[in-house]
């Protein structure tokens, strides 16, 4: 049975909701009100105190970010790191872990273009390669090669968990356990899936997990985090540390710290790590598993909407599919209908080639118009943005 969901709450705490129909919560969703109050309210104290002063004053709220996001994904705060954005977060553990000539780094063919060519810089740095695991039928990484590929070469299983470019969700626990059977550290790329999927670490199996904060969990821009489980965090040395992620403990010593903060830095954006904290909050108060549901349901919705008008084309993979909506019109660009919903007041955006090689070239996509649901959408919404489209593609 469906829960019940107070859209009407929703939608009053998102003042953002009374001027667009916002479809671009992929891209950086509507913050609710609280979060921006927080990081209001945080830099007019600090304003006030100073910079110093102000941190000194919000140490324990600082310090409970950790604690809610351990929440979130069901981990130890310890194995929380916070950085500035979720491409950060995840080259902190990639660059952190040694390579070779011969070494095999796996990934999917869904791999979004930062990761990619990380990756590719990697490889050329030290003569590892780099492999592209198949899609099965249903257009998801294909476990079973997964599995196949596996041997003493392979150094790494990184997965991008929900592509940009539409709503497949990859098979992350049957690729964890895969991951955790071979003992191969498995990086998973949650920026996409973070705040509309439940995540839970423990079962997932991954070794990290990387996220920004201003997409589905609805936090503040130039925020994100990472988690680490011990069993890789304390094998790895990261590529740059400062005096914060270690400590000089004589003029020709020093010592790593011994948390996920070996992966963070000294300086931060104070205000919009405890505006991160309050949408985490947010989200948990309304409940990973309702968000989900509701978000799920109406994507499916925009998508059986979409696929009945003449001349679109959705482009969605995957058994398990979620809140991101990809489509395109036979003949107009899709960075022209992106514009003209935008001048209607419906936010999109565009998912191009350059953003997903792998996935474009073997798929022969165009260019695709991506519609990001969230849980403050409404089906009145969803007619609203259908029924332009429709008009664009008489």
């Amino acid at each position: 049975m469906a829960r019940s969901f107070d859209v009407d709450r929703a939608r009053y705490e998102t003042p953002g909701c009374v001027g667009v129909a916002h479809f671009n919560n992929a891209g950086s969703a509507l913050p609710p009100a609280r979060v921006t109050d927080t990081v209001i309210d945080y830099l007019r104290t600090e304003s006030l105190l100073g910079g110093y002063e102000a941190a000194e004053e919000a140490k324990d709220r600082l310090d409970g970010v950790y604690t809610s996001v351990a929440r979130l994904l069901n981990s130890a705060p310890e194995d929380i790191a916070l950085s500035d954005n979720a491409t950060r977060s995840w080259q902190a553990i990639f660059y952190a872990l040694p390579f070779g000539p011969g070494d095999r780094i796996l990934t999917a063919s869904a791999e979004y273009a930062s990761n990619a060519i990380a990756y590719l810089q990697i490889a050329r740095r030290t003569g590892a390669t780099v492999e592209v695991v198949n899609n099965d039928e249903t257009g998801q990484l294909d476990v079973d090669d997964l599995r196949r590929r596996i041997d003493s070469d392979v150094k790494l299983i990184a997965v991008t968990h929900v592509p940009t470019q539409g709503g497949l969700v990859n098979p992350a626990e049957e690729i964890g356990a895969v991951a955790r059977e071979a003992g191969i550290p498995f990086l998973l790329d949650a920026c996409q899936s973070a705040g509309q999927l439940d995540l839970d670490v423990e079962r997932i199996g991954c070794d990290a997990l990387t996220t920004t904060g201003r997409k589905y969990l609805r936090g503040p821009r130039g925020t994100g985090f990472l988690y680490v489980h011990p069993r890789l965090r304390d094998r790895l040395e990261p590529a740059m540390l400062d005096l914060h992620s270690a400590k000089w403990t004589s003029p020709a010593e020093y010592v790593v710290d011994p948390t996920a903060k070996r992966f963070e830095v000294w300086e931060r954006d104070f205000a919009a790590v405890l505006g991160l904290g309050a949408a985490v909050d947010y989200a948990l108060e309304w409940g990973l598993p309702a968000i989900e549901e509701r978000v799920t349901a109406l994507a499916a919705t925009l998508r059986t909407r979409l696929a009945e008008l003449d001349r679109v084309t959705v482009h969605d993979a995957g058994a398990r599919k979620c809140g991101l909506v990809t489509f395109s019109v036979d003949g107009l660009p899709s960075d022209e209908i992106k514009d003209r919903l935008n001048a209607a007041k419906i936010n999109t955006s565009v998912a191009h080639p350059s953003s997903a090689q792998y996935d474009f070239a073997a798929r022969r996509l165009p260019d695709l118009v991506r519609a990001s649901v969230h849980y403050y959408n409404t089906e009145e919404e969803i007619d609203r943005l259908t029924s332009e489209v429709a008009a664009l593609a008489r």
